[in-house]
């Protein structure tokens, strides 16, 4: 009698559990591998907690199962002609709403792809062969692997983080990276539906060090779209020798979105909004972008383009010159007459995407319009004068070019040669500013700028080594004529996107010791190796000092991630 008892306590125990728990909802959209949502597909709920569910996807190939105890679901998709597709082990918090894309493949389609389950995991989504809109979103995907079962919501892995230890500056004018600092970044899944993260960069230097904090919250949304909101609060290094010590400050808040209408239309948009405060003076900027792609066939997009800011060259490698390196983030500041200007671009941009087999092709429009661009310069010029900004980590400077208006074709080629190298091949013709002639004084030279047409072409090799496990980037743009200061397409976000001249980047893991948590990689960024397209004028103090695109530079460090 006693045992029936206590069984039957435990019983109403789970019961009042159970009854008292809020329930969770998993949802999700079911496709083909050509993106083609798929109706009346039966999606079957199994789980741990007891619940048994079976519903049908409509017209959207959208599905819902709701009034979901907490606990863990295995997800089972089938459809007629198409191969079933099995989650397994979704965990689902109280009051949790989880959020997955399902990709139906064809028997064919999975025999096809056997060959790429030998690579193994892929780190980065960059490695898959893909042209990118502005926002780093893949489009023309090439599914590798299984039959896809994509989970927008954030990961179950609780709390994940990277610290990296960096050396060598950016040499990208004022504001540039530290010549030594400490990168940080800590991500944490919250109820398995959201993601705070926490990242950072901090500099050492004698006066006032840099430094830059980025606080963000994502939550995943419908059709695989993320709402990210961040906030960005950076302070520039500044040096004794400026007047009372006043070190620039920025704050900058960050919002991004899309949705989708049908499988017809993608829209992305988002804005930033900038501060900041410098010798007494401050300048304000809102910043916003938008993308529309336009899918005319599976394998063709048109897309529009809005940007006001110009494209992170480390989104372009696919994966982050070093984690929580934010030292291409801050605004784009100058200085005229001793009052600090931010500069103000406006980019629009019709471009027309092809895959073709193992090949993809990108013919582009563009029409810029930028007021205060920063140039860039090397060379000791101090703080003589109130029209420049030095960097005291590189030796470089910004100085401000006063207003360019240009228009140019792009277009961009891509062949994934192996599944280890990948080439991209860019073409570009518009406008730049350049100089009229070299070794001019400095108080004539924002009267000599001049508007100029330019040709640019750019290889770029994407690699690894399997067996050593490294990750690489090699690249070349070379720019017709002599005396430019500004690369043609600098607003260039696709995967032709280079820096100007030879460039290297190596992403190396190392051999994990048993003393050491997590994975420690070795990274190095060389830019610019062979200090192509200096252009010298007379400074201030009557020294030779160059005005370029791009200045060399040497930057690597550890990076350990947890």
């Amino acid at each position: 009698m006693t045992r029936i008892l206590g069984w039957f306590a435990v019983v109403v125990a789970l019961c009042v559990t159970a009854a008292g728990a809020t329930p969770g909802s998993i949802t999700g959209y079911v496709r083909n591998s050509a993106g083609v949502a798929q109706m009346g597909a039966t999606v079957e709920l199994l789980g741990t907690a007891g619940q048994g569910q079976v519903v049908y996807t409509d017209a959207k190939g959208f599905f819902t199962l709701s009034g979901l105890l907490p606990g863990s679901y295995d997800v089972r998709v089938s459809a007629p002609s198409f191969l079933p597709a099995l989650r397994e082990d979704v965990a689902l918090a109280a009051g949790a709403s989880k959020v997955l894309n399902i990709t139906l493949n064809t028997l064919f389609e999975a025999v096809r792809m056997l060959p790429t389950l030998k690579r193994g995991n892929e780190e980065d989504d960059s490695w898959k062969w893909t042209l990118r809109s502005n926002s780093n979103r893949p489009i023309l995907r090439f599914d590798d692997g299984s039959p896809v079962i994509v989970e927008t919501a954030a990961d179950d892995k609780g709390t994940t983080g990277s610290l990296a230890f960096l050396a060598g500056g950016s040499s990208q004018g004022y504001g540039s990276a530290a010549d030594l600092g400490t990168a940080f970044n800590l991500e944490h899944s919250l109820f398995h539906t959201s993601t705070i993260g926490l990242e950072g960069n901090l500099g050492y230097a004698t006066g006032i060090p840099d430094g830059v904090v980025r606080a963000s919250y994502r939550r995943p949304g419908n059709a695989g779209w993320t709402p990210t909101i961040a906030l960005i609060v950076r302070r520039f290094a500044t040096p004794d020798a400026v007047p009372h010590r006043a070190a620039l400050e920025a704050v900058a808040m960050t919002y991004s979105d899309g949705f989708s209408i049908g499988d017809l239309l993608d829209f992305q948009f988002g804005g930033e909004g900038q501060n900041i405060q410098f010798l007494g003076h401050g300048a304000t900027a809102f910043r916003p972008s938008a993308v529309a792609d336009w899918h005319l066939t599976s394998n063709t997009i048109l897309e529009y383009r809005y940007a006001t800011s110009e494209p992170d060259t480390r989104a372009s490698k696919g994966f982050d010159s070093a984690p929580a390196d934010l030292s291409e983030t801050g605004p784009r500041v100058t200085m005229v007459d001793g009052e600090p200007l931010l500069e103000n671009a406006h980019h629009h941009e019709i471009s027309l995407s092809q895959r073709a087999g193992e090949n993809k092709l990108q013919i582009a429009y563009f029409r810029d319009r930028i007021k205060d661009p920063a140039l860039l310069g090397v060379g000791d010029v101090g703080w003589a004068t109130e029209d420049i900004l030095p960097d005291i980590y590189s030796g470089t400077f910004s100085f401000n070019g006063g207003a360019l208006e240009a228009q140019g074709v792009r277009l961009v080629f891509q062949r994934r040669i192996s599944d280890t190298l990948t080439a991209t091949w860019d073409y570009a013709y518009g406008g730049v500013l350049e100089l009229e002639q070299p070794n001019v004084g400095w108080n004539v030279v924002r009267s000599s700028l001049q508007h100029g047409w330019r040709h640019s072409a750019a290889l770029r090799l994407n690699g690894s080594f399997p067996r050593c496990k490294t990750r690489w980037i090699a690249s070349y743009r070379w720019t017709s004529g002599d005396n430019t200061l500004t690369g043609v397409d600098v607003f260039n976000a696709s995967a032709g996107q280079t820096d100007p001249f030879l460039n290297l980047f190596v992403r190396q893991p190392l051999p994990r010791m048993r003393f050491m948590p997590g994975n420690v990689e070795a990274l190095v960024d060389l830019r610019n190796l062979l200090a192509q397209g200096y252009v010298p004028v007379i400074g201030p103090d009557g020294k030779t000092v160059y005005l370029m695109q791009s200045a060399r530079s040497v930057r690597g460090g550890l990076a350990f991630t947890f």
